[in-house]
């Protein structure tokens, strides 16, 4: 259900964020710079409200657009949202074990600079979770039945975000990162490719690409769209019973690609040898 994908969405970048908050109130308590925690809070405010206002100005310019204007600015937020996605996943499987280490230089560098340097750094550190989420919850709302689902799920998964990331600021939980980012990626990467291939759907309801009535099957006997496992497959996966033949292509063309470079182990810098011991051998 669209509640679903709205919750991992809420869940996935709003514990991301939530890291990076906590990385930095940690690291001014125990650098005894609590005067500075103020600002930190300024910055994270000011985030958060321009990521609701972005949320909203993309419902405000789709709802008083014409059906094709709609369309096509469905599309492009489709479109740019799977790549912001995708580079995210990625991004944070790469970075995520010097996540702390760079942000705790880059504050440090912040508190030398002075008070309107942290609440920036803090404003900026947030802000890209927060306007990436606006923009992936929009693209992925598109077509929803239920409007209330959507931002119930998208509540959920952030105030669940929260939870744990003070949790671990507490040290009161111990998850594995790592493998939370790998299971929540391989989930959001299925999420990216209904999207993608919503976008699909909307560049050809634009009049943009061809074969919106040329379907490469029809399943809706044996799925309807309003049964519970349609609603399911719909709402998580934006699978419908009867797609194009050209939004199966765009599903399967970024699905597989996207899969296999995420599950290919990762190679490990090989640390060179010792002069001495080059030399020895």
């Amino acid at each position: 259900m669209t509640v679903f994908a709205s919750y991992l969405i809420g869940l996935r970048e709003g514990l991301e964020a939530t890291l990076v908050v906590s990385v930095l109130v940690a690291f001014l308590v125990k650098s005894d710079r609590r005067d500075k925690l103020p600002q930190v809070w300024v910055g994270v405010t000011g985030a958060v409200a321009l990521s609701v206002g972005f949320g909203a100005l993309l419902t405000f310019t789709a709802a008083n657009l014409g059906h094709t204007g709609q369309e096509l600015f469905d599309a492009i937020t489709s479109l740019l949202a799977v790549v912001f996605v995708t580079w995210m996943i990625f991004w944070m499987r790469r970075a995520a074990r010097a996540l702390s280490g760079e942000l705790r230089g880059k504050l440090s560098d912040a508190l030398e600079m002075g008070s309107l340097a942290v609440v920036v750094m803090a404003f900026l550190a947030v802000a890209r979770e927060g306007l990436e989420t606006a923009l992936l919850f929009f693209a992925s709302v598109q077509g929803a039945t239920a409007s209330a689902a959507p931002l119930i799920g998208i509540s959920l998964g952030l105030v669940t975000s929260a939870l744990i990331g003070w949790g671990i600021y507490r040290s009161a939980l111990k998850i594995n990162l790592t493998k939370f980012f790998t299971w929540t990626g391989l989930l959001l990467i299925l999420v990216a490719a209904g999207i993608f291939k919503y976008g699909v759907h909307d560049l050809q309801e634009a009049n943009l690409l061809p074969g919106l009535t040329t379907y490469a099957f029809d399943i809706s006997a044996a799925v309807p769209a309003d049964s519970w496992y349609g609603t399911l497959l719909s709402g998580m996966l934006n699978i419908t019973p009867q797609p194009s033949v050209l939004e199966v292509v765009a599903w399967v063309v970024y699905l597989v690609p996207t899969l296999f470079f995420f599950l290919r182990p990762q190679r490990t810098k090989s640390t060179p040898a010792p002069a001495s011991t080059a030399s020895a051998a």
